[in-house]
């Protein structure tokens, strides 16, 4: 099942890459300093995930007995996060960047999986991160999945004070409409 995991994961990066051609031009960015506090912990987590012996002997243990079906339950969560990460990116278009940023005639988008949460391209890229974990079944991922979430928080606080200072009252109804990361939750 890691094949498959493995699989759905590089399928998103080309996907990913690709999808990137044709967006709007920058208008504003994040500094550098702003982007490697978000960067750093990702890099160190991708590492935790891939490599899972570099943590040491400690954090490759298994977190639970494993289970035969912790690969499944793994690759069902890896493909429906993935998945919604890829839809959301669809409905962002050209105002889509891996950076935050504020593009030319940036646009406000609500539909989609917008209507469910702010941010549903970290929305599903944690539910990827923590079907890996689960089927990997090691403490180092539950470290990698604690540091892709507090580097998405990160990131999450630095794009939303680009778009309250876009989109000002606007993006002030929208806070308060629909939950960060988790539907119904907050």
């Amino acid at each position: 099942m890691a094949f498959v995991i493995n699989g759905l994961w590089g399928a998103w990066i080309v996907y990913w890459y690709v999808a990137a051609v044709g967006t709007k031009p920058v208008r504003r960015r994040e500094s550098p300093a702003s982007r490697l506090s978000h960067i750093l912990p990702l890099v160190l987590a991708v590492a935790l995930l891939i490599r899972p012996g570099i943590a040491g002997p400690a954090l490759e243990a298994p977190i639970i007995p494993y289970r035969p079906g912790f690969s499944v339950i793994g690759a069902v969560l890896v493909a429906a996060g993935l998945g919604f990460a890829v839809w959301a990116r669809i409905h962002l278009a050209g105002n889509w960047s891996g950076t935050v940023t504020l593009k030319q005639d940036h646009e406000l988008v609500r539909n989609g999986p917008y209507t469910l949460v702010r941010h549903p391209i970290y929305a599903g890229l944690l539910l990827a991160v923590t079907g890996t974990v689960v089927a990997n079944d090691r403490w180092s991922g539950l470290v990698a999945l604690a540091l892709v979430a507090a580097a998405f928080l990160r990131k999450i606080a630095i794009e939303e004070r680009f778009m309250a200072e876009a989109f000002g009252p606007a993006y002030a109804d929208y806070r308060r409409a629909t939950a960060r990361l988790v539907p119904y939750l907050w």
